[in-house]
């Protein structure tokens, strides 16, 4: 299989992002992985012969040292983020909104600025953003999270006319409801309120989502997937799917 050059994934020790690093090398890139939680981070960095590097999102001085010790980038996919509480905004926790908006807005800000220059002269250079459903939908009790994620899609979108005509191309990946660590987090560490999410239906996995961003950056250079949204067949919207009676 041919060399597909780098491809530097974000939030890469678990969920989303470490099954897109497993399917990006299976696929011939030289993979980069970045993320908080080295130990997970160098399991799989062996596993899939990757290279590890620290990386948090939310500080400057991280996205600062990762970027400096990484030599060329061709696919940067931007998947750290994640969501805090489910309060009404009469009673929004402005720490959890800040971690959101930190993490999900200003660190793919930061990433896409810092790499860039190397996506684009690499020749043919691809970021992909991973929102949610939540970046084109609101419900009750998620303005937080929904505004981070409306404002993470914005910030991408504005991306593909700021480099029309260059050799970059912008794909936005928007998931609905896939079975990760991602309600937990939610949740503060309840796991039990965290499956009750899933609870009576078959949830995307994180392969799912992997494979369909292995799909986009794998099409020829002329093809530009602008967005892809997944869901589970049984989910119709952010608030709305059928679930199956639970039995004890």
């Amino acid at each position: 299989m041919n060399n597909r050059g780098t491809a530097i994934i974000t939030g890469a020790s678990s969920g989303i992002g470490a099954a897109t690093a497993r399917r990006l090398a299976a696929e011939g890139f030289d993979v980069v992985l970045g993320a908080r939680r080295m130990d997970r981070l160098s399991d799989l960095a062996s596993e899939i012969g990757g290279v590890a590097l620290p990386l948090d999102v939310t500080s400057p001085s991280s996205v600062a040292s990762f970027v400096a010790s990484v030599q060329a980038c061709r696919v940067l996919v931007n998947n750290a983020g994640g969501a805090r509480g489910l309060e009404p905004v009469a009673s929004a926790d402005e720490d959890h909104w800040r971690w959101m908006w930190e993490t999900n807005v200003l660190g793919t800000l930061r990433m896409t600025k810092a790499l860039l220059p190397s996506l684009i002269e690499s020749g043919d250079g691809h970021v992909v953003t991973v929102t949610s459903i939540a970046a084109v939908e609101v419900y009750d009790n998620g303005a937080g999270y929904t505004s981070a994620k409306h404002a993470q899609s914005a910030l991408h979108r504005t991306l593909r006319g700021e480099h029309l005509g260059e050799p970059i191309r912008f794909t936005e990946i928007l998931p609905g409801m896939v079975e990760t660590e991602f309600s937990v987090t939610r949740f503060e560490g309840d796991a039990t309120r965290a499956d009750g999410v899933y609870a009576g239906l078959t949830p995307l996995t994180a392969d799912d989502v992997a494979d369909t961003i292995a799909f986009a950056v794998t099409r020829p250079a002329h093809v530009d997937i602008d967005e892809i949204v997944l869901k589970p067949r049984a989910q119709a919207s952010a608030t709305r799917a059928h679930r199956d009676a639970v039995r004890d």
